[in-house]
């Protein structure tokens, strides 16, 4: 009996959690079966975004490590990467992507925020709320091959701030990293199309499958927010400095509400 019990367990679906305000995700080991899926708070039919988290990562180097990915069953929409000693966005494309030299990620936590706005294309990142030079991250719109690249310092052992905008319209995007942002156009008039998953830690190559342990996340996430804008600078800059009275919560993904369901090693752990 105890042994049809357990296995009846561990056949149990994830039970949905709401929200994760003062907590991190830690996704302690290497692995192609640990991850967190997000619930958005409206779908992602986006002509521009905000997105911000903070992470803290042990690895270095020229190592891929998935941030972010947002995935329909037809395309992978929006992914977000440390990859080649840079963070790469990428819009719905796996050959062009905007790239980003930002500083290395660390076991502590750093704050990224990337925007886009597909009217421009002007994307950006921005990490602990300042602009910088240094290693690249990408953003991927629906695209394995074009990305936009930004080069900003390596992410560390300690939490950085990252933010990551795009508008359509322009086709600007940025990079924020720890509130000091990087700018440049990437994918104008392009759209972010719903009806697909976003998860933490892990890149599915298929809808919802096909993970890769070696592009696997390992560290810290938290703070991770969403809007369906683009924030202004000092808008960053206060959610960078959780200066929240001055900052509307994220209509797509708020952290202290937020939905999602861990799968595999991922721990819930207090952010002190």
């Amino acid at each position: 009996m105890l042994v049809l019990f357990l296995c009846l367990l561990s056949l149990t679906p994830a039970a949905t959690e709401v929200g994760l305000g003062g907590k991190v995700l830690l996704f302690p080991t290497k692995t192609n079966t640990s991850y967190v899926e997000l619930f958005p708070e409206k779908p992602l039919s986006l002509s521009a975004f905000t997105l911000c988290m903070r992470v803290a990562t042990e690895l270095q180097g020229e190592r891929e490590v998935i941030l972010f990915a947002y995935r329909t069953p037809q395309y992978d929409e929006l992914n977000v990467w440390r990859e080649k000693g840079q963070v790469s966005l990428y819009l719905r494309s796996s050959s062009e992507a905007a790239f980003f030299h930002l500083p290395p990620l660390s076991i502590f936590q750093t704050h990224l925020c990337v925007t886009w706005d597909s009217e421009t294309g002007l994307s950006a990142f921005w990490v602990d709320g300042r602009w910088v030079d240094g290693r690249q991250v990408s953003l991927y719109l629906r695209s394995s091959s074009e990305a936009a690249f930004f080069h900003l310092p390596p992410l560390s052992i300690f939490q950085t701030h990252l933010c990551v905008t795009w508008d359509s319209e322009t086709g600007l995007s940025a990079f924020w990293v720890d509130g000091r942002s990087l700018f440049q156009l990437y994918r104008k008039g392009h759209s972010v199309l719903p009806g697909g998953t976003v998860l933490l830690g892990q890149d599915p190559d298929k809808y919802l499958g096909a993970f890769d342990a070696e592009q696997s996340f390992i560290g810290e996430i938290t703070d991770v927010e969403m809007w369906d804008h683009v924030l202004s600078g000092s808008q960053i800059k206060a959610v960078y400095s959780n200066q929240e009275p001055y900052v509307p919560k994220g209509n797509v993904f708020d952290w202290n509400t937020i939905k999602y369901e861990t799968n595999g090693n991922v721990l819930v752990v207090q952010d002190y």
